[in-house]
């Protein structure tokens, strides 16, 4: 395994789901066809285009990067969306309103906070940083999900998830980290954002 190395992040773009406020989760919801004209404009910044790319299990991470022009090597489960249960497919609105109380005792376990029959930041956490511990190949570039980027973020950052975040991430950007085998997670950079393509017709 590799003791040191940096990896940069990047939020697929937008699906229907985004669009009318519905929480995705594991539901395998493809991008919009205005959000891959959209990123056939851009390509990946500086060093990042020359790294090898990987996307999540679900297809809105593979279409995001194809329509980037980005050939990738694999999906890697470990980085795949928290799994919000029994409310996907529904607005995050709609159940504040329907749960009351009790979603604001939920939301308010930050870390622990969970979704019925799905996981918490916490278990989206562990998994991903059991992944990085043996992680073989140097440094990498995967499209995931905002709850993945959130979790490694809040870690690296030493936030608790409550209340408003240290810094504002954009979700069209990318975020880099550094792993170290005797530091573990730190921020490199943040909202890295996409390079428009020169001569492309908008």
């Amino acid at each position: 395994m590799q003791a040191d190395f940096s990896f940069a992040v990047l939020r697929h773009g937008a699906t229907s789901w985004n669009r009318d406020g519905r929480i995705q989760g594991h539901s395998d919801i493809g991008l919009l066809p205005e959000t891959r004209d959209q990123l056939h404009r851009l390509r990946l910044p500086g060093e990042w285009a020359d790294q090898p790319w990987y996307t999540s299990p679900l297809k809105r991470t593979g279409e995001t990067m194809s329509a980037l022009g980005i050939d990738v090597v694999g999906a890697l489960p470990a980085f795949i969306e928290m799994n919000w249960g029994q409310w996907e497919g529904r607005k995050l609105a709609d159940i504040r309103a329907a749960q009351g109380d009790a979603m604001q005792q939920n939301e308010d376990r930050g870390w622990d906070f969970r979704p019925e029959g799905g996981e918490s930041p916490r278990d989206v956490l562990q998994r991903v940083l059991a992944f990085l511990r043996q992680w073989p190949n140097g440094d990498f570039g995967v499209t995931t999900h905002k709850g993945v980027i959130r979790a490694l973020y809040a870690h690296a950052r030493g936030w608790n998830m409550l209340g408003k975040s240290p810094d504002k991430l954009r979700w069209d950007a990318l975020h880099v980290f550094r792993w170290s085998a005797a530091k573990g997670l730190s921020v490199s950079q943040l909202n890295v954002p996409l390079i428009p393509i020169k001569g492309h017709l908008p």
